[in-house]
């Protein structure tokens, strides 16, 4: 995940080295991952990038509440700091809120995935009530898009009533957008309407190729109207913090935003401390897969991140997540937590590797075979990877 907005700020208001004189230090890890969990598979709709490839059915084998609370102990003394609880549509497993709440209580910061579809008023109250952190619901666009990339007519209008309702009731929500082909006309009217609604949250997504995802990559926007797209965000956010309008920005399953972003900076920011922004970046790090990010699906199998279903690395059940996670016997687990990692092509390469660390191995694996390889999703240029 690339903060935008965090990263403009830098530009405008510098902080300082952790000591005067000192450099900025290397790019330093949490204790315990991110953990994005998701509950239940079942879901009222059938998206068509859905990476759960999720259905309105029931999926047997499902952790039971019990196992999700042995779990969730594990987890808080291994140190992880947040639970991003998701689906298939979270909404639909009956004991969500009892996870939310306990989770809450041990002290995670506690985060909400939804399609928004279920949310009127009485369940944003109680989702207010329950404290999330956080609530992310996506739209793939004005209204007759999102409706169709979501296969229910009317899907847009109860999303986005859902984001009125929370917002109204002061729940920090935000609006996820996954860019393809097929949607790249209604990326900047989306960012109109969530300017106009004041929704403090954008979270921009690349198509990553898992799931139906995987299944629709011949679909994916261009490596022209990515970059195209990350002209209209940095100007965007960066317009809006200079005229101190406080709006998060965010991108996600493409870390070379990063490493452009600094290319846009030097374009476009006059007497840019170029050292200092590019030492904030290498501080970020780029891609955290299997390190500072997780996954728990539904069956409680463990995979290195959210996106890369079809590797396993062990399942809650019969093992602890702690012991899971820092055994690098697994051979992904081992390149992944290598620093740094041995990535292949033009990513290996990248005079920016640094920033980026290799940028999405989900997508490398897709589509060559070897999670090693470089990504093809990078719309760097050669001269830009190279200075």
């Amino acid at each position: 995940m690339f903060r935008v907005s965090r990263f403009v700020n830098e530009i405008l208001h510098p902080t300082p080295p952790s000591a005067p004189r000192e450099p900025l230090s290397p790019r330093r890890d949490p204790p315990g991952p991110v953990v994005i969990w998701n509950l239940v598979r079942r879901c009222n709709l059938a998206c068509m990038h859905c990476y759960s490839i999720s259905a309105d059915v029931d999926f047997p084998g499902e952790l039971d509440t019990a196992a999700v609370f042995s779990v969730m102990d594990d987890l808080r003394a291994f140190g992880v700091p947040a639970l991003i609880l998701s689906g298939g549509e979270p909404l639909l497993r009956r004991d969500l809120f009892e996870i939310a709440e306990r989770a809450k209580a041990m002290g995670f910061y506690t985060a909400l995935s939804t399609n928004g579809t279920l949310i009127d008023a009485a369940m944003a109250a109680r989702i207010r009530r329950t404290g999330f952190g956080y609530v992310g619901i996506s739209l793939d666009g004005l209204a007759q898009t999102h409706d169709r990339f979501r296969r229910m007519a009317g899907a847009f209008a109860k999303s986005f009533e859902a984001l009125r309702l929370l917002r109204d009731l002061e729940v920090k929500v935000g609006v996820r957008f996954t860019l393809t082909r097929d949607n790249a006309g209604d990326f900047e009217p989306l960012l109109d309407l969530v300017e106009r609604e004041r929704i403090p949250r954008f979270y921009f997504s690349h198509l990553n190729y898992a799931g139906r995802g995987n299944v629709n990559r011949k679909r994916d926007a261009e490596l022209a109207t990515a970059r195209a797209a990350m002209d209209v965000l940095f100007a965007r956010c960066w317009d809006q913090a200079r005229h101190g309008l406080e709006r998060d920005y965010v991108t996600g399953n493409n870390d070379a935003d990063g490493v452009y972003f600094l290319h846009w900076a030097r374009r476009h920011v006059p007497g840019l401390d170029e050292t200092h922004l590019r030492a904030k970046l290498a501080e970020w790090g780029g891609n955290s897969s299997g390190v500072n990010v997780a996954n728990i699906d539904n069956l409680g199998n463990v995979h290195p991140d959210t996106m890369w279903w079809d590797c396993t690395l062990g399942n809650v059940r019969s093992r602890p997540f702690s012991a899971i996670w820092t055994d690098t016997r697994h051979p992904v687990m081992a390149g992944l937590k290598a620093r740094p990692r041995a990535i292949k092509g033009r990513c290996g390469r990248c005079a920016h590797f640094d920033i980026c660390g290799g940028n999405t191995r989900v997508r490398a694996m897709k589509v060559s075979g070897d999670p090693w390889a470089e990504d093809p999703a990078c719309y760097l240029d050669d001269e830009e990877i190279a200075a």
